[in-house]
């Protein structure tokens, strides 16, 4: 009976492809890195999550938790330096799997630690970092070079779908361990399951081969003169800190607010599943009828959308009006993060040294992104170290307000893009 359903479902998978364009189809590379995506989200969106709430339930600190990602972030920038580098020598694949061994070696670390993780939490957040950067380095490169100029939006639209799915399911059954186990022993059984999806992921990837390559020159030393001279390059790598001042906050903030509310992590674990299950729509919209023409209209309504969701926190904070601009927030980050990432990729190709300069490029995104990382949430815990909890809804609206920044900086690029991808 399995091996009729498998096949019926392999069936169905085929019948499916063929209805899409030779242009538009995923290589297999392309589809086994979106499974290892899927592993390595799945222990990320159990892990993520509930490693903020286990900070907060051992210290009940917003400062605590907001210096844990400052500290991450910042590090990142430079683990994505090293990450490169060994790229460039070696191979993107030598530093993925090497990222993915990091981080299931911070989970076990973790799970060891247990409640001592609060007394170290400085060196778990340069350990998390730099695991995390190996990992991003190595995979944003990938999507680079398994994708094309003609199935990437479809390749990216696949990942976000892939990415939330994990999303969907690891928090609900990382709430649910948590809820019937006693004290703090979910949390540790949460952080085991993750390590082991970590260690899949890193045996899935030995299915993609490394590759030769005579392009041993690291350029990151240039690009400041790079910069200086490719504005457009200049201007889509500011976007990404826009992106990041939201961004930062959203990734801690949100869950503490509601476990603050309803002080039950199966309830934070279960909403989750309602976002995740809310981005996979808009995903799959995406990967349907999106357009590279439909960049402006993508970020004013996710601009829109996250403005309209903080002014609901800033009339009332309650279980409602969370819940409410989580979901606004899902169906508006799936729009702009694909659009900001499609249009970057789009113009990494039209960089001089034909493609060479891939690798700089992804560790320039993620510095840029961190830095919009960095000052939101050090802006967030310093007013709500000295002026109380009143003030995260503002701050909130203030990093919304500023997302429409980018539909300033991305319109020009649409069209030059376009025309340095003609000429």
């Amino acid at each position: 009976m399995i091996t009729r359903l498998g096949s019926g479902v392999k069936n169905w998978v085929d019948s499916r492809r063929l209805h899409i364009p030779a242009e538009k189809r995923l290589s297999k590379d392309a589809t086994t890195s979106l499974f290892i995506h899927f592993c390595f989200q799945f222990g990320a969106s159990m892990s993520g999550v509930f490693l903020t709430l286990y900070l907060w339930r051992l210290t009940h600190s917003l400062w605590i938790n907001g210096m844990y990602n400052i500290i991450n972030y910042a590090v990142a920038p430079f683990a994505f330096m090293l990450g490169g580098l060994l790229i460039k020598k070696k191979d993107r694949m030598v530093t993925y799997r090497f990222g993915i061994a990091l981080i299931a070696l911070f989970y076990l670390v973790v799970v060891l630690a247990q409640e001592r993780v609060v007394d170290y939490y400085v060196l778990f957040a340069i350990f998390g970092g730099m695991a995390g950067a190996f990992y991003w380095a190595g995979y944003l490169t990938l999507m680079y070079d398994v994708s094309t100029e003609q199935n990437r939006i479809r390749y990216l639209a696949m990942n976000m779908i892939v990415f939330t799915l994990a999303g969907l399911i690891g928090p609900a059954l990382a709430g649910y361990i948590i809820r019937q186990n006693s004290g703090l022993q979910g949390y540790t059984i949460v952080f085991s399951i993750a390590f082991l999806m970590f260690l899949m992921a890193a045996i899935g990837s030995l299915r993609i081969k490394t590759k030769a390559t005579h392009h041993k020159a690291y350029y990151l030393k240039y690009v400041g003169l790079l910069m200086n001279k490719n504005r457009l390059w200049f201007k889509s790598l500011f976007c990404f800190s826009i992106l990041g001042i939201l961004q930062g906050m959203m990734m801690f903030l949100p869950s503490i607010l509601l476990f603050k509310i309803v002080e039950r992590e199966d309830l934070v674990g279960y909403l989750g599943m309602l976002y995740a299950s809310l981005g996979i729509a808009t995903g799959m919209y995406i990967s349907r009828y999106g357009r590279d023409g439909w960049a402006g209209r993508f970020i004013i309504i996710s601009t829109i959308g996250c403005v309209a969701g903080s002014l609901l926190l800033v009339w009332k904070l309650n279980l409602y009006t969370v819940i409410l601009f989580m979901i606004l927030y899902s169906i508006c980050a799936p729009l702009q993060g694909n659009t900001i990432t499609s249009y970057y990729f789009r113009i990494m190709g039209t960089l001089p040294l034909k493609g060479q300069l891939r690798v700089e490029s992804v560790v320039m995104r993620e510095t840029f992104v961190n830095v919009g990382r960095i000052v939101a949430i050090f802006v967030l815990i310093i007013l709500n170290r000295y002026a109380g909890d009143w003030t995260l809804p503002w701050v909130l609206l203030g990093a919304s307000i500023v997302q429409i920044g980018i539909y300033w900086l991305i319109e020009p690029l649409r069209q030059t893009a376009v025309d340095s991808a003609a000429d």
